[in-house]
């Protein structure tokens, strides 16, 4: 498996969480609670979405497109600072061994089981894209 490969199963995975948790938020619309929880909640969402956002910037690294390119899809001007901000976990996904890789993808089952449950007709019609993404490569 490449590191590639993992950052995007990786992806899912924070996505997954990041779906929950907004339904969660959706759920608790006309609950009564202080201010306090409601602002929390919203910037662990926040922090959510940054982390869906860093580990598909990885991704995209790990898969070969250019530090300009990334940069622009982010809407950065610096593509230094981009590179600078990312290289050391680029670094570190490409140093792992064979075994960390495959520990690290262990359950992604969980996450294409997690889609078929929640799919809608609008979705893309993949009842397996993580399996798909590792049958693709």
């Amino acid at each position: 498996m490449t590191p590639e490969i993992l950052a995007r199963i990786t992806t899912a995975r924070a996505a997954h969480d990041l779906s929950d948790l907004a339904r969660q938020a959706v759920a608790a619309t006309a609950e009564t609670t202080d201010p306090a929880e409601r602002i929390i909640q919203a910037r662990r969402l926040r922090q959510l979405a940054n982390e869906v956002v860093d580990r598909v910037v990885l991704a995209e690294a790990l898969g070969g497109a250019s530090w300009q390119e990334i940069t622009d899809a982010l809407n950065r001007q610096d593509a230094d600072t981009v590179r600078r901000e990312y290289e050391d976990a680029v670094a570190q996904w490409n140093a792992m061994s064979e075994e960390e890789k495959a520990a690290a993808a262990e359950g992604f089952e969980d996450v294409d089981r997690w889609y078929a449950r929640h799919r809608e007709d609008y979705d893309p019609p993949l009842s397996t894209p993580v399996a798909d993404l590792l049958n693709r490569y």
